[in-house]
């Protein structure tokens, strides 16, 4: 479960508030990354290293890079080989590899020799290094190929095939359904390999296909935006210049007339008004009106004034803002819980 701690800058430099706009970790480095799973990163000394949310550093090893925990664990790489570290910093498992993936279900994908293979927590190899692509495990499957350009299939988690190679390109599962592409168009499947519904819509290079959100995935088809439900049914036939994945029951769609929202029948709940939007998120969405930001409820009322240079969805009751090159937080009512008291580079101070 993420930390709820919220980055801050001062003087250039970067710290973290908690939800109260309390500091809690003061300002102090030159580059940090956002909080997940209870850790941010940050720079010292030209190197990454973990933040833990009291505001220790894990400084046993200091790495090129360092990715996020997931499942207790983060990849690492020192020059140009790979392993994992555990949460106090510690190596876990030994920098060997030419490339590494994240631990999902207990498994992760790693690299030797140009092949993938994996390991477990316990750093055993599990499934022998073979493939040409290795994804992560999901439901229990990982889709997998064995050459360049060769049909990608599914294994289990003891390198089984479950499902054969009958696709161009194939993603994770996600709640018992997967994407999956045959001659440049992407459909699901089901953990037995059946089509759900056929490839049929198109891929776009800038949108990342068969991504289910709320049971939901966004569909193209000749540039035109709809939505697709898991069961196969098309609940929204492509009719919108632009569609956002679904959150907390709506979803974003653009017409001719600007940004509006749907709900999960299709049914437009908020018009199309605004000249640009974003989902909604601790139940208000940012929109865009009279060339500056602020954010509306779920009836379609802006409920904080469009005031703002740049704003950031609400997250765990908080939501970063922008005026001026100033950064604040303010909470779901608009009330700022904390200003950033000075900015460099001669842009006025903020109060």
């Amino acid at each position: 479960m993420d930390t709820h701690l919220f980055k801050i800058r001062e003087k250039g430099k970067f710290g973290f508030i908690d939800q109260s706009g309390t500091v809690v970790i003061e300002p102090q480095y030159i580059y940090a990354e956002d909080f997940h799973n209870g850790f941010s990163n940050v720079r010292l000394n030209n190197k990454l290293v973990p933040l833990d949310s009291l505001g220790r550093l894990l400084m046993k090893n200091l790495f090129n890079y360092v990715g996020t925990f997931e499942e207790g664990l983060a990849k690492v790489q020192l020059v140009n080989k790979w392993g994992f570290i555990d949460e106090r910093g510690s190596k876990h498992i030994e920098i060997q590899f030419d490339d590494a993936s994240d631990f999902s279900e207990g498994l992760a994908a790693v690299c030797v020799d140009g092949l993938w293979g994996y390991i477990n927590k316990s750093r055993e190899i599990v499934i022998d290094h073979q493939f040409h692509t290795a994804g992560d495990f999901k439901n229990g499957m990982a889709a997998v190929c064995l050459e360049e350009d060769g049909s990608y299939f599914y294994i289990d988690m003891e390198g089984n095939q479950t499902i054969e190679a009958t696709f161009d390109r194939a993603y994770a599962f996600q709640n018992g359904v997967a994407a999956v592409e045959r001659l440049g168009r992407w459909g699901l499947i089901n953990e037995a390999g059946k089509d759900i519904i056929r490839p049929q819509f198109d891929i776009e290079d800038t949108f990342e296909s068969g991504l289910i959100y709320e049971d939901m995935a966004v569909i193209i088809i000749n540039e035109k935006y709809g939505f697709l439900r898991t069961d196969g049914t098309v609940v929204v036939e492509p009719i919108y210049n632009f569609a956002g994945d679904f959150n907390e029951g709506f979803a974003l769609i653009e017409t001719d007339e600007g940004f509006g929202y749907i709900d999960n029948t299709g049914s437009v709940i908020i018009k199309p008004q605004f000249q640009d939007a974003a989902m909604f998120s601790n139940g208000l969405a940012q929109v865009y009106i009279n060339h500056a930001w602020g954010f509306i409820d779920t009836s379609g009322q802006v409920v904080v004034d469009c005031i703002y240079d740049e704003v950031e969805s609400f997250k765990n009751g908080l939501a970063l803002v922008k005026k001026d090159g100033s950064w604040a937080y303010i909470d779901t009512t608009g009330k700022m819980v904390w200003q950033e008291k000075e900015i460099i580079a001669g842009v006025a101070l903020g109060n």
